[in-house]
């Protein structure tokens, strides 16, 4: 037992001095190793830090190089520069001394001239004492002073002049007497000739044509219905009789009969004809109307090359298209003499724009709303001076008739230009003319009544069609309003036959389903 126990201590003792042995072995070899790894790091790092070093060396030798090439052009350019500088020094120094010699020669002569003026001076002086003793003598010699010979030799000349200019005066007056009337007539002809347009005659009916005479019915409509609502709503006379294929449109207003027109049209096209869309259409065409003389106004201002002119005048000037100055229409009217001013002006030297102008607004007043109690020629002045129309324009307006004083060389051509437009064979009718004024009076008188929307003169005057406000007269004034208008015709208008004075008041009530 103690032999075994021996034994294992021994075996325990034997295999811890061979672990000790191990370890001890391995710490040698390690401590080897270890050694060998820093000689081998040392010898490493120092190549590291003499290649270091030989990579700064050549770092600095060429930064130095640079520094020396940067020094060397600085230096280069501050050489250049030093020699710039020193040719201009040299220049200025060779200037200095070119203007101290100038200088010099500039004195030289200021010396010569003023030598040269005290000479003059003196035979100045000399002449002046010569002159006095020359007017002396000739003052003894004449026996009057120099003043005197002086006024004596103006007033001669003078009197020479003022016999002169009145002989030349007479002349020219002799041979303007003899001339003006051959040349006012070669202008006024040759005018006519060059201005070749057809007589405008213009009459109170429309002719609206239609494809069969079925239409006819549907435009009466039941018991009249729709007829009398179209005319209710334009204010002419709708005639539906046997002449084939067309109805007539009678009114004297031109632009109540072209909106009957246009309306009757698209109401045939669209089918529809009824009272309500008879109204509706009316208000539709109205509009497309106004926006047509807007259009016409501005198309004769093309064609006639004028430029600049204000938009009331430019719907003033199509509105033209729809009136009528004696039968003759006035926007030909105007258009002619605005041609034949021109031509006239220009035949004289003078401004044919301006004239032109003023020939095609001259009867602008004869459109106008405003103010109806003054002649058109004044109302159209009025007008021009309002929208900043030039004042020869203005006077040449104002002076067409001699309603005021010319004072232009363009108000007695447009005056001349109108009574040529006017005065050409069939050109106007003065029949007309007065009817339609009677018709145009009656209207305002039957709208000057409070309460009065619209008033219509139909049937060629023989009756006068008032339409009224509900809400502003009632059922017990429209007879009484029917009797006052009939009594102001009676009193203050000449007219044939008799007039019927129809008073419509009409309530409607309006009410929309959402």
């Amino acid at each position: 037992m103690n032999i075994i126990i021996w034994c294992v201590i021994v075996g325990v003792v034997s295999a811890s001095v061979a672990v000790a042995s191990c370890i001890i072995v391995r710490r040698i070899i390690l401590k080897g190793r270890k050694d060998e790894i820093i000689r081998q790091a040392e010898i490493e790092a120092e190549k590291i830090k003499n290649d270091k070093i030989f990579q700064a060396k050549e770092k600095f030798l060429q930064l130095k190089e640079e520094h020396e090439k940067r020094v060397n052009e600085k230096n280069n350019a501050i050489r250049d520069a030093e020699n710039r500088i020193r040719q201009k020094e040299n220049s200025l120094n060779q200037q200095n001394s070119e203007l101290g010699r100038k200088n010099k020669e500039a004195e030289a002569i200021r010396e010569n001239l003023k030598a040269q003026l005290e000479v003059v001076s003196k035979k100045s002086e000399e002449c002046d004492r010569l002159r006095a003793e020359a007017i002396s003598q000739i003052e003894n010699i004449a026996g009057m002073s120099a003043a005197q010979a002086k006024e004596q030799l103006i007033q001669n000349l003078k009197d020479e002049a003022r016999t002169q200019a009145q002989s030349y005066i007479n002349d020219v007056m002799d041979e303007a007497r003899l001339t003006a009337s051959k040349e006012a007539k070669r202008i006024v002809i040759n005018t006519i000739q060059r201005t070749a347009t057809e007589t405008a005659i213009e009459n109170a009916v429309s002719v609206f044509h239609i494809d069969n005479d079925e239409v006819k019915g549907r435009i009466i409509g039941r018991e009249g219905r729709n007829i009398r609502a179209l005319e209710a709503a334009t204010g002419v006379e709708i005639v539906v009789d046997d002449t084939p294929d067309a109805i007539i449109i009678s009114g004297f207003d031109p632009v109540r009969r072209e909106v009957a027109r246009l309306s009757l049209h698209q109401l045939v096209v669209d089918g529809r004809i009824h009272p309500a869309r008879i109204e509706e259409v009316v208000t539709k065409v109205s509009k497309q109307l106004e926006d047509e003389i807007m259009e016409t106004g501005k198309r004769t201002c093309i064609d006639l090359g004028i430029h600049g002119l204000g938009p009331e005048l430019v719907r003033m000037v199509g509105r033209m298209k729809y009136r009528s100055s004696y039968g003759q229409n006035l926007l030909k009217h105007s258009r002619e003499v605005a041609n034949i001013a021109s031509i006239m002006a220009a035949e004289l030297g003078l401004n044919p724009k301006l004239a032109k102008r003023a020939g095609l607004l001259h009867d602008i007043g004869k459109v106008s709303e405003e103010e109806p109690e003054l002649p058109h020629a004044i109302v159209g002045m009025k007008l021009a001076e309002k929208y900043k129309e030039k004042p020869e324009i203005c006077n040449a307006i104002g002076a067409h008739h001699e309603e005021v004083e010319m004072t232009t060389t363009i108000a007695p051509i447009v005056m001349v230009a109108d009574a040529i437009s006017g005065a050409r064979p069939g050109a106007r009718r003065e029949v007309i003319e007065s009817y339609i004024k009677r018709l145009h009076d009656m209207e305002s008188i039957a709208t000057s009544y409070a309460g009065v929307t619209k008033a219509y003169a139909i049937q060629a005057g023989r009756e006068l069609r008032v339409i009224v406000g509900a809400d502003q007269v009632s059922d017990s004034d429209v007879e009484k309003m029917s009797a006052q208008i009939a009594r102001q015709i009676q009193d203050e208008m000449t007219y044939p036959g008799q007039v019927k004075i129809t008073v419509i008041r009409e309530i409607r009530s309006v009410a929309i389903a959402k």
